[in-house]
């Protein structure tokens, strides 16, 4: 029996180790189903598996990881890599970034949402903010402005609304107290349940989860051009996961950043968009719009008052609120002239 191994068995031996050693292999937390939301995710794995001969990949889990108001937690701990949240669910954890949850910001389309957002998560006091949980920004999920969808008497007027259960996270929330509606923040998955169970009578989405979470199902009306504003909803890395990537599998995941943002955006506008009107029509949904007038005094009173909460409560907690709130603004209005 030969007592040692060749050096040529040894070095195949190392070899192999090495580039077992090379591979890796990261969770993704996202939940639902894949969806417009989540395509950006999708595309990113996609791209960084090719980028690096699938020695780099990237494991989504839709709600297998972790439930979607902790997904934040599970990064903190390096229960997995990467993962999705929203800044309206858990506002206490990340108020650095729900000042683009602020009503009425004026954002316009998903290219100017995920400029503006990138723009943002730039920002030192932004990081800093997420680096309590160990995680780094990578990108957004750019989203349209949120509508309601609603069941029972449709609210013509804003005076309609008075009374009304709705669920709405952050700005929007806000916008819709100051008329005079109840909002409730609870997750995506859990919309459909209290709506059918009448806990709340509207719901506020992007339209394609609205598609994707069955509010449609039982709806009767849908406000079409409310418009009160949007959800920040990022996706993120472990810092010590992204700090111990290869420079090449590092390069790979920040490199397809744009390519994926870029993916989601034709997907959104060619493809969600698309079956959002024959969604409504097939079900005899009744679009509810509002003249300018309504509009307007829709957003003067609301978005000056919510702005300045939010920077009176986030200055409280030791935030630069206002230079967060004059950059947003100020950076949007950059964008928009140079669009």
């Amino acid at each position: 029996m030969q007592k040692y191994l060749s050096y040529t068995a040894v070095a195949a031996i190392s070899l192999a180790f090495a580039g077992e050693a090379m591979a890796t292999e990261w969770n993704v937390s996202l939940w639902g189903k894949r969806r417009a939301f989540t395509e950006h995710v999708e595309k990113l794995a996609e791209l960084v598996s090719e980028k690096t001969g699938g020695e780099f990949t990237l494991n989504i889990s839709y709600g297998g990881l972790s439930n979607n108001r902790e997904n934040l937690d599970g990064i903190s701990i390096g229960a997995f890599e990467m993962a999705q949240f929203c800044a309206g669910y858990h506002p206490d954890k990340n108020p650095s970034i729900t000042v683009m949850e602020l009503p009425f910001l004026g954002v316009e389309t998903l290219e100017q949402e995920t400029a503006l957002a990138m723009a943002l998560y730039e920002q030192p006091a932004v990081k800093a903010d997420l680096e309590r949980w160990n995680a780094a920004l990578l990108m957004p999920s750019p989203m349209p402005q949120y509508n309601f969808v609603g069941m029972g008497d449709a609210p013509r007027s804003l005076d309609d609304f008075e009374g009304m259960s709705v669920r709405a996270l952050g700005g929007i929330g806000a916008a819709m107290e100051a008329v005079g509606a109840v909002p409730t923040s609870m997750s995506a998955t859990e919309v459909r349940q209290a709506m059918d169970s009448g806990v709340v009578k509207a719901v506020s989405f992007a339209p394609h989860a609205h598609m994707s979470f069955g509010t449609i199902e039982n709806a009767t009306w849908w406000t079409g051009n409310l418009n009160p504003g949007t959800v920040n909803c990022p996706v993120v890395v472990n810092t010590d996961a992204l700090e111990g990537l290869s420079d090449a599998h590092r390069e790979a995941l920040l490199g397809s950043v744009d390519e994926a943002l870029d993916h989601y955006i034709d997907h959104y506008q060619n493809q969600t968009m698309a079956a959002w009107g024959p969604a409504l029509e097939e079900r005899g949904i009744e679009v509810i719009s509002y003249d300018e007038a309504t509009l307007t005094a829709f957003e003067e009173k609301v978005a000056g008052p919510a702005a300045k909460a939010w920077i009176e409560d986030n200055t409280a907690r030791g935030l630069p609120a206002q230079e967060l709130y004059d950059f947003v603004t100020s950076k949007l209005a950059e964008i928009k002239g140079g669009s």
